[in-house]
């Protein structure tokens, strides 16, 4: 035990000196560059959708600071926006990204860009804020405006004082379309960010068997997988299907994600999902069971921070390595 700690106290570049990063044949998994063994089962916990209402926030900070959250990222765009920048510069040391935004999906609360208008035409719809579909989106807009639109979402995430460790995408415009990946790409470039990737299997699905390499060969960094489509339509046992996914977790560093939202009013006029959203907040903040389940599983929760900093260490070195496997 005494010696596995010490690993994990050893930097990448420990382990590379040590020649305990990998050969040629082999390279050193996404686990290993952390600092982790290659059995390892990492796991980050990311909070979507936190900056969007008070009720999202509130569920957010409390699993941020009690619970089983390790990650969060925030709508900017959103009327909440302000009281998440005001946890991130009490707290700098959490793990608070952007969640790029160019939609706006529920019927009576809307949000639009936070570039000039006149910028961003074509992601603005008849009502003044953004569609409310992906599909509307590539259908009314350029790339152009999404790439615009995205970095001013970043800046006022900067100048608000958040230290921000990441990106991923809300109801992933940028992940679909090849068009709005090379969006995607370039803000993780530009910002030097780590970002939210599907998994290898998921992407042959769509087509895009090579995307992990191409943002790897760019130096960006990414988990080796997501969990991505276990929720869909979920309208049963929450907890149930979480434990089962946690006690299925492959060896390497996977990423899930909830919609963690206290039960308010406020979140029931927004939308019909609050039931669920509920439910993960209570799964991953006071559940006892599933925290004594990561336990017993011996996983370790981490945050997108350390993969910010290996991505940072590893450009700056030059090594151009990239994410996960």
């Amino acid at each position: 035990m005494r010696m596995r700690t010490q690993i994990r106290g050893w930097t990448a570049a420990g382990l590379l000196s040590l020649g305990w990063a990998g050969t040629a044949e082999q390279p050193a998994s996404l686990a290993e560059r952390l600092g982790y063994r290659a059995t390892d089962r990492l796991l980050i916990v990311n909070g979507d959708d936190a900056g969007m209402c008070h009720a999202a926030n509130a569920a957010t900070i409390s699993s941020l600071d009690e619970g089983l959250m390790t990650s969060a990222t925030i709508m900017v765009p959103c009327g909440w926006f302000n009281e998440m920048a005001e946890y991130a510069r009490r707290q700098p040391e959490r793990s608070l990204g952007v969640h790029l935004c160019h939609t706006a999906e529920w019927k009576l609360y809307r949000w639009g860009p936070v570039a000039p208008r006149e910028q961003v035409p074509g992601l603005v719809g008849p009502d003044g804020y953004f569609w409310r579909s992906v599909q509307e989106v590539y259908a009314q807009a350029r790339p152009e405006e999404a790439l615009v639109e995205g970095r001013a979402q970043v800046r006022k995430a900067l100048a608000a004082g958040i230290d921000v460790s990441h990106l991923d995408s809300h109801m992933g415009t940028l992940q679909y379309d090849p068009r709005y990946l090379e969006v995607y790409l370039k803000l993780a470039v530009e910002f030097d960010l780590p970002v939210r990737m599907a998994s290898q299997s998921t992407l042959e699905r769509f087509n895009q068997a090579g995307l992990r390499q191409r943002f790897a060969q760019a130096g960006i960094v990414f988990p080796d997988y997501l969990v991505y489509e276990e929720l869909q339509g979920q309208t049963g046992d929450v907890k149930a299907l979480w434990m089962r996914v946690l006690k299925q977790l492959r060896p390497g560093v996977t990423e899930l994600y909830i919609h963690a939202a206290k039960p308010t009013e406020e979140l029931q006029a927004i939308t019909g999902s609050w039931r669920t959203r509920a439910a993960e907040y209570e799964v991953f903040t006071h559940d006892a069971e599933v925290k004594q389940l990561l336990a017993e599983e011996k996983i370790v929760r981490i945050g997108y921070r350390p993969l910010r900093e290996l991505q940072r260490r590893e450009r700056g070195q030059g090594a151009g390595r990239g994410g996960g496997s």
